[in-house]
């Protein structure tokens, strides 16, 4: 399977929108390690599970994680390729604002030797 390289803009809204909160950060990281039932992580959180559920159906709908069953379970584990997309969108705009502020401190030294 080939990673699609470009992330859309609806991608990208809805990955930001999926990270902007806590709890569904905690629950990406939790899931990246190790495959985990919704069971298990509402346990650890002072939330109904509906509201758990609720955090991993945002971040299901972003690509962030992968939702499967397994009986009655619901499993969750985070999805290495969207979180990958994700961290080379972040990293072009790295790049982008490296590239502004070398800019910009050369646009301050050309001015520095004219003075």
């Amino acid at each position: 399977m080939v990673a699609q390289a470009e992330v859309s803009e609806a991608e990208i809204d809805r990955v930001f929108h999926a990270l902007a909160t806590a709890t569904r950060r905690d629950i990406l990281r939790r899931t990246i390690s190790e495959e985990q039932s919704v069971s298990t992580l509402a346990g650890d959180y002072d939330m109904s599970f509906a509201a758990v559920q609720k955090h991993v159906a945002v971040l299901e709908a972003a690509g962030l994680i992968i939702k499967r069953a397994e009986g009655r379970e619901r499993l969750v584990r985070a999805n290495p390729e969207m979180i990958a997309r994700a961290r080379a969108l972040l990293a072009r705009y790295e790049e982008m604002w490296r590239a502004r502020v070398s800019r910009l401190d050369e646009l301050l030294l050309e001015d520095n030797e004219r003075d």
